[in-house]
């Protein structure tokens, strides 16, 4: 992926202040009642859609919204809620291991810090990232797809890696924007600056954007 130009401080300023005066508290789309249900959540959506993931885990989150429930359930009974996502089977491993984990280990509860986040089973910096960022509230970024794209298409933090981007973010977008940067950017990716055809005329950010084959609204 080319490197766009970087842009400046003052046009990074004014990107997420528009993104803030257009939507004050940004709200992720995964559906949870409690920090364990959302690490579950964002365990699960790996490789699929936050819409598949709702549907799935309403029902479970019905019967398991504890550790002590979910390990109790097994990954035999979790499957069958869970196989309308992909790759269910690893993941079932993985909440079952995860929850038996925070029993023994947390006392029940979703720890807050990356180290031990990223040692429960099939937690990755990515997803520690979403549950210190919305669980805890810190100012982390978490570089999906949609963040990866972004941040070399728009110019915010060009990189050849997801780190490489994360960290990029994390050094210009200002302190005060950081807290809901990550929501501000991954919803703009899904549902305005998409990967194939990028809506660029309804785009709030278009004039200070670094893509240059801008697209053009459809007849």
């Amino acid at each position: 992926m080319a490197k766009a130009r970087r842009l400046k401080p003052a046009e990074i300023e004014e990107v997420f202040r528009r993104f803030r005066a257009l939507e004050p508290e940004p709200l992720g789309e995964l559906n949870s009642v409690n920090p364990f249900t959302f690490l579950v959540a964002v365990v699960l959506s790996a490789q699929a859609t936050d819409l598949g993931v709702n549907r799935a885990t309403g029902p479970l989150f019905e019967v398991a919204e504890t550790p002590e429930k979910m390990a109790a359930l097994g990954e035999e009974s979790l499957t069958r809620y869970i196989k309308t996502i992909g790759l269910f089977r690893a993941k079932a491993k993985n909440v079952i291991a995860l929850s038996k984990t925070l029993i023994e280990k947390h006392r029940s509860q979703v720890p807050n810090n990356r180290e031990a986040l990223e040692a429960l089973p099939g937690v990755g910096r990515k997803t520690a990232n979403v549950v210190l960022n919305n669980v805890f509230g810190e100012p982390t970024i978490a570089v999906d797809t949609h963040l990866f794209r972004l941040g070399n298409r728009l110019g915010l933090a060009p990189g050849t890696s997801p780190l490489e981007v994360e960290k990029g973010l994390l050094k210009v977008i200002p302190e005060t924007y950081l807290r809901h940067a990550h929501h501000w950017l991954i919803l703009h990716g899904r549902y305005i600056c998409k990967a194939r055809k990028p809506e660029c005329w309804r785009c709030p950010i278009a004039d200070l954007c670094q893509f240059k084959p801008k697209t053009p609204a459809a007849a």
